[in-house]
């Protein structure tokens, strides 16, 4: 286990627990893309496998383009946080990482910003459109968007394809999508979204939304698996439309995944590694967004802000050491040591998931929102 005194007052402390995971997290993946100067991007595992050539010259591993824009998310939530705290120099100096991670995911990717997943590209638009907006970009690229546009389709009553192959719909694409149209002012398409969404795959028994849908011979059919990353996108852009009906559901939402998707700890459920390692950072960020939301009634406000806090107690608790660094379970409430013991490969989606959540926690405590007694 990690010597508590090696991250200063950070069992007290949300944001420096939260700067703890960005500092392990950069150090230990972070790297040049193809080697070349003012580009950033993170390798997938580390300790990296052996590389010759240039394969050398490119962070290891295989290229999961949706990891690297999920790690620009998290890299704007720490300059936000610094910039909050009066940390200027170091908010720009995240600010600049970031500039550079986006000029390393479109080298890394042939030079464009498009791929075969609509989903993928989803989350880069917003990350890119942030990334814009904090004054670090120019924003979403059009092809993102564009690509975004031409997968909204009538076909099953709307929604986003999954991906180019078009045979599904699911709230993995139509999520995002609707948030980033949401930021973009396209409020009619947004909305439009939002209400296939519940219309189509909201359960209405967990209040939660399933996967998606697919034709299965000339009838649809439902992928009933339940995610936690699909509950995120769809709560954030319920709050971007606002008004008294999505507010509402939004509302709903939340106590919908205190229930169904916490442990009776109040520990957000994970879902191992790999992509799946990534899936509760997602949903944290947006349980932030609900936790200083002042038009959310205090209840679920509450609600969102300990489901955060438990999670990252449970991940504090558990964490090993790497390098030095402090590094976290697969699943809050494990011990890292014993569900990743030292000397194995470590991969990046559980640790980006870990510090995501961290970054959450502190922006919950950051809007005033106490914990239950």
């Amino acid at each position: 286990m990690v010597d508590p005194a090696a991250v200063p007052d950070a069992d007290a402390a949300p944001a420096a627990r939260a700067e703890a995971a960005a500092d392990a997290v950069v150090r230990t993946f972070g790297g040049r893309a193809l080697g070349l100067p003012g580009t950033h991007l993170a390798r997938v595992q580390a300790p990296a496998p052996p590389a010759a050539g240039l394969r050398r010259l490119v962070p290891a591993g295989p290229w999961h383009y949706w990891w690297q824009a999920h790690y620009l998310e998290a890299l704007l939530d720490r300059a936000e946080r610094l910039q909050a705290a009066g940390r200027a120099r170091e908010a720009a100096a995240a600010l600049r990482m970031s500039r550079r991670l986006a000029r390393g995911i479109a080298v890394r990717n042939g030079l464009r910003w498009t791929n075969s997943f609509y989903d993928d590209m989803a989350w880069l638009a917003l990350a890119t459109h942030r990334l814009g907006a904090l004054g670090g970009g120019a924003g979403t690229p059009r092809q993102l968007t564009a690509a975004l546009v031409s997968a909204h389709t009538p076909e099953l009553g709307g929604g986003l394809w999954w991906n180019r192959d078009r045979n599904y719909k699911n709230t993995a694409a139509t999520g995002p999508a609707a948030l980033h149209f949401a930021r973009l002012g396209e409020r009619r398409r947004a909305q439009e979204l939002v209400d296939w969404l519940r219309g189509t795959l909201q359960d209405p028994k967990s209040g939660l939304f399933l996967d998606g849908i697919r034709i299965r011979g000339t009838e649809p059919a439902l992928d009933r698996a339940v995610y936690s990353y699909n509950q995120g996108p769809v709560l954030g852009a319920l709050l971007e439309l606002g008004g008294s009906a999505n507010l509402a559901a939004a509302a709903d939402l939340v106590e919908a995944v205190a229930v169904n998707l916490a442990g009776p700890d109040g520990v957000l459920r994970s879902h191992d590694g790999g992509d799946g390692g990534l899936f509760t950072g997602i949903l944290a960020r947006y349980l932030a967004a609900a936790a200083v939301d002042p038009r959310l009634p205090d209840g679920p406000r509450t609600a969102a802000a300990d489901l955060l806090h438990a999670t990252a107690d449970a991940l504090w608790a558990g964490r090993g050491s790497l390098d030095g660094r402090p590094v976290f379970a697969r699943h809050a409430g494990r011990d890292t040591d014993a569900e990743q013991p030292p000397g194995t490969a470590v991969g990046l989606s559980t640790q980006l998931q870990a510090w995501l959540v961290f970054e959450a926690a502190a922006r919950a405590a950051g809007g005033g929102i106490s914990r239950r007694p």
